[in-house]
């Protein structure tokens, strides 16, 4: 009976292993490489992609910007020819997706960091000129700001800049951002939202003594009508800024680079985004760019690995590739050989 038992127990494993493997083995089905994810890395990666299309003997891979976490979701929906090979996010995979992935079959992960990036506050070229540090930003988007006594909340009332600061400029506040699902709103909320409320004393100290008090504070944008979500499309956001003068946009440095003759980025705590300020990490609201693969796709994908070699070579993402051309502020070139190096061994997130 035990031995029944065990034989009954291994053909389970074993058709359970055939189930997850079938997918995987249909993929031939489909010969070319699905991408999602990232409004930030959708350039990059659409740069890499039409170049490899031209060079080599696969077809070009289908790239669609649907948001960090949007492509994310996709992504981990499971392994198989109907989900995307890769996702691009502007920021990490979280802990909650990977776990969300490992449900769905989706357990082997290869992490690609590809580079950086800045977060910039900008608006039309033609505008007054305008710096910010991070608590007045922190101040002019948070849902609730503090009150005249310490330790107190009020409904956000700031309306103009000049109300924050009577040195700025008086204008009415509108900021056109991204949606939740994007990896630039997660990083821009973190980096300079979450920056500016720890300028705050009394708001720094919650983070030790109650940390989901001090993320609500920091991390909650007012919803009031002067944050606008604009959606994933940056070009929509440069129109409008083009057509209001007065209103500002969250976008990456590297949107702002290729659109240089239409809109200009202020300077945030003094520093202004610039590549060397980025790839130096002396811009305050920059981040790590990243894509991540289905290592059960490569090899049974064509094209697959071949598109991972291409992505990571010194023409691509070097100091001098094409990609930096288009705005990529480049790893240091010993992050970059280690990079490449786990992408060729195609090392898994532990």
């Amino acid at each position: 009976m035990a031995n029944r038992t065990k034989i009954t127990g291994a053909v389970v494993c074993l058709l359970g292993a055939l189930a997850f493997a079938q997918p995987a083995a249909a993929q031939s089905a489909r010969d070319y490489i699905y991408i999602v994810g990232s409004s930030t890395v959708y350039p990059f990666t659409t740069v890499v992609a039409e170049r490899f299309g031209r060079s080599s003997d696969f077809r070009t891979p289908k790239v669609e910007s649907t948001g960090s976490g949007g492509g994310l979701k996709l992504f981990c929906d499971g392994i198989g020819v109907d989900y995307p090979d890769i996702a691009n996010a502007s920021r990490g995979i979280k802990q909650s997706e990977i776990e969300r992935c490992a449900g769905n079959g989706v357990a082997e992960i290869v992490e690609v960091k590809i580079g950086y990036d800045g977060i910039v506050f900008a608006h039309a070229i033609n505008s007054v000129d305008f710096e910010v540090t991070r608590e007045e930003i922190f101040l002019a988007l948070a849902k609730e700001v503090p009150g005249d006594s310490e330790g107190s909340l009020i409904e956000n009332p700031y309306r103009k800049w000049s109300d924050i600061n009577p040195e700025l400029p008086d204008l009415e506040i509108e900021v056109l951002g991204p949606p939740p699902t994007s990896g630039t709103r997660d990083a821009f909320v973190e980096l300079g939202m979450e920056g500016g409320c720890k300028a705050i004393d009394w708001i720094a100290e919650l983070k030790k003594t109650d940390s989901d008090k001090f993320k609500a504070v920091c991390h909650t944008i007012r919803e009031d009508g002067v944050f606008v979500e604009a959606g994933e499309n940056d070009n929509l956001i440069v129109q409008k800024l083009q057509a209001n003068p007065a209103a500002f946009g969250i976008f990456g440095f590297s949107f702002l680079d290729q659109n240089a003759e239409k809109v200009k980025a202020v300077a945030i705590d003094g520093v202004a985004p610039t590549f060397d300020a980025i790839a130096d990490n002396d811009y305050p609201v920059a981040r790590s760019l990243f894509f991540y693969v289905k290592k059960a796709h490569v090899g049974v994908i064509p094209g697959l690995r071949e598109f991972l070699k291409e992505f990571s070579s010194e023409r691509a993402w070097g100091e001098e590739g094409y990609l930096s051309e288009r705005g990529l502020i480049p790893m240091p070139d010993d992050e970059r050989r280690q990079v490449a190096t786990d992408i060729k061994e195609l090392k898994t997130i532990s």
